[in-house]
């Protein structure tokens, strides 16, 4: 082969490799790690131009297993998906799905909770290609996180809340239980019930969220407000708060609590006694193996 057609044929052999490499790390890009693989940024809608992300973390040689749809806190104005505390269930055999979504700055409620459920929709139209068994759907989150988890459990067919986020309008987004970590329950309580450091930290975040406080907006923190939306068919809950939490007062689970109790569906509250608003003290043994025997119960199977 002469000089120059050896030369062509390497500028195409690289040309190559670097459109696969460049096609493949705008999708999302895979690391492996012991007993899972990590993929990152892969796309489960769009809004304008703004991407909407989730990591997945695929625990190696289980067939059909678990998902748990992690979601971060941070007052819904702030956070990442890269924070993801539940690796512990990752090595029992679950897969993990932690999703980003529109923070507060970007957009307001009930944006969030529009792509959360089109993660769902997302991932139980992909489960099949990921090997997720599509019907045993958990969430679970902290904070805002858990706020948006609970909503998402208990909003299972509203309509209103459902929004048209992502590619796959007739898929469910219903999950199958709920772990709620020190999450806001009642908006239109929960200013009455704290502390004056409690206030400083909610109210601007809630006026973020809703474009104003919420006794001025009550028929949207009605709306945001996941005692407002239990009912007889909503699935298993566990509740977990710190009852010296200055940020959310505890008695916002005790309302859900109440609520879950009254319609006589599965819940189980567990105190951090002399817990705070997060921290280590939500992922030690005790936490982590309650966490994962309720899972265990209501979608291991």
């Amino acid at each position: 082969m002469k000089p120059l057609a050896v030369l062509l044929l390497f500028c195409l052999l690289i040309a190559n490799v670097t459109t696969k490499a460049m096609e493949r790390d705008q999708s999302y890009n895979t690391s492996l790690h012991d007993g899972y693989d990590r993929i990152k940024n892969i796309e489960y809608g769009k809004v304008g131009k703004h991407r909407l992300l989730l990591d997945l973390y695929l625990p190696h040689e289980v067939e059909q297993a678990p998902l748990v749809i992690w979601i971060h806190g941070g007052a819904w104005r702030r956070g990442t998906k890269d924070r993801m505390p539940l690796l512990f269930l990752v090595k029992q055999g679950y897969a993990i799905a932690s999703v980003d979504y529109r923070l507060s700055p970007t957009a307001k409620f009930p944006a969030q909770i529009h792509d959360l459920k089109a993660a769902v929709r997302f991932l139980r139209a992909t489960a099949e290609h990921r090997n997720i068994a599509k019907e045993r759907i958990g969430v679970a989150g902290e904070s805002a996180g858990g706020h948006l988890s609970a909503l998402l459990g208990v909003s299972n067919h509203h309509q209103q809340l459902e929004g048209k986020v992502g590619v796959f309008p007739d898929e469910s987004s219903d999950v199958h239980a709920i772990v709620d970590l020190f999450g806001p329950t009642n908006f239109l309580t929960i200013l009455p019930q704290s502390t004056p450091h409690g206030l400083s930290v909610r109210v601007p975040a809630l006026e973020l969220l809703l474009g104003d406080r919420p006794e001025k907006k009550p028929a949207l923190a009605k709306l945001a407000s996941p005692v407002e939306h239990v009912d007889n068919e909503d699935p298993p809950l566990l509740l977990i708060h710190g009852d010296q939490d200055p940020q959310v007062p505890i008695n916002q689970s005790h309302e859900l609590h109440a609520k879950y109790k009254n319609v006589k569906r599965p819940v189980h509250f567990h105190v951090i006694h002399g817990g705070f608003h997060g921290g280590d003290d939500f992922y030690e043994a005790e936490p982590q193996k309650i966490m994962l025997d309720f899972f265990n119960t209501h979608i291991r199977m």
